[in-house]
C-alpha cells in the first residue's frame, strides 16, 4: 500500500476511505495468491514420510525374447537407470498383446488408501517419441488400465496424448513429482518443483507406480529411451493431508478476518 494513498485516506473524506478499502482488497489478494502458491510449489514432500525401497522393488519388466542387459543398465556409481526399446520389440511375456516396453515396476508397495508420491529425476534424450515414461497403473483387471500416464511426444510431455505438461523435455534432467490423493481420486504433475498439471481421475482399487519406456500408438520414434536417478515413494494418510488442508484454510481466514477489521476500522 502506498504511503501517500494511505495519508490520503486519512483525512479524506468517503472516496478516499473507499481507496483505501481496495487498496487493502488488493494486499490481502496477493497475500493469498501467495500462500497458495507456497503450499503447491514449496517442499512438496514435507508432510509425507519416505517409503523404504531396496533393489528387489524395482521389477524390470522387458521384451521377453532379449537379454535384460540390452534394454536395461543401473549404474551403481552414478545410480542412473537406462531404459531402451525398438519399435519393433515383442511384448514383456508371451500372453499379453500389449506394445514393446522397457520398464520398472515398483513392487512391494501397491496401495489403496492415502496419499502418495513418486519423485525421480528423469530425462529423455532427442528423438523419442511415441512412448510412456512415467504411469500410474491399476491393479490387474481393473476397467481401466491406468490413472495416469507421462507420453513424450517430440520434445513434449503430455497427459496421455492431450495436455501438454512440460515442453521442451529433451536432454536435459528434470525433476517429476507425482502426487496421487486416492480419496480425493485426483492426481497433479509437477515438473522442477511447479505444478504442472492436474486432473480428477477413475477410481480403482489399487495401483502401483511405473516409469521407464512404453511405446504408444502415434508418433513413435524407431528407439526410445529414458534414463531416471534418484527415484523416491512417499506416503501420507488421508487423514495428515485434512490436518494440512485446515492449516491452509486457518491462514485464508486469518487474512480474511484481517481484511474485515480493517474495513470495519476505516468506516468508523
Amino acid at each position: 500500500m502506498a504511503a501517500s494513498s494511505f495519508h490520503r485516506a486519512l483525512g479524506g473524506g468517503e472516496d478516499a476511505r473507499t481507496e483505501l478499502v481496495l487498496l487493502v482488497l488488493s494486499s490481502v489478494v496477493v497475500a493469498l495468491a501467495s500462500s497458495a502458491s507456497a503450499i503447491d510449489e514449496r517442499n512438496l514432500t514435507a508432510g509425507f514420510v519416505q517409503v523404504e525401497l531396496t533393489e528387489s522393488n524395482f521389477k524390470v519388466q522387458r521384451p521377453y525374447d532379449v537379454p535384460e542387459n540390452q534394454r536395461y543398465s543401473y549404474d551403481n556409481v552414478t545410480g542412473v537407470r537406462t531404459f531402451l526399446v525398438y519399435a519393433g520389440d515383442k511384448p514383456f511375456n508371451t500372453v499379453t498383446g500389449t506394445l514393446p516396453r522397457t520398464e520398472v515396476r515398483l513392487a512391494g508397495h501397491d496401495y489403496s488408501s492415502g496419499v502418495w508420491q513418486f519423485e525421480g529425476y528423469g530425462y529423455v534424450p532427442t528423438g523419442t517419441s511415441g512412448a510412456s515414461v512415467m504411469q500410474i497403473h491399476n491393479e490387474q483387471g481393473a476397467a481401466h488400465a491406468t490413472v495416469l500416464m507421462l507420453h513424450v511426444y517430440n520434445g513434449t510431455l503430455r497427459y496421455y496424448s492431450g495436455e501438454a505438461v512440460e515442453d521442451r523435455i529433451y536432454d536435459r534432467w528434470f525433476r517429476l513429482n507425482v502426487v496421487h490423493d486416492v480419496a480425493a481420486s485426483t492426481v497433479a504433475v509437477y515438473v522442477d518443483g511447479r505444478r504442472k498439471f492436474g486432473a480428477s481421475v477413475i477410481p480403482s482399487d489399487s495401483y502401483y507406480f511405473k516409469f521407464g519406456v512404453y511405446m504408444q500408438h502415434h508418433d513413435v520414434s524407431p528407439l526410445m529411451e529414458s534414463r531416471w536417478r534418484n527415484i523416491t515413494v512417499y506416503t501420507k494418510s488421508t487423514t495428515s493431508s485434512a490436518t494440512t488442508c485446515r492449516r491452509s484454510w486457518s491462514s485464508r481466514w486469518l487474512l480474511a478476518s484481517l481484511l474485515l477489521v480493517i474495513t470495519l476500522a476505516i468506516s468508523i
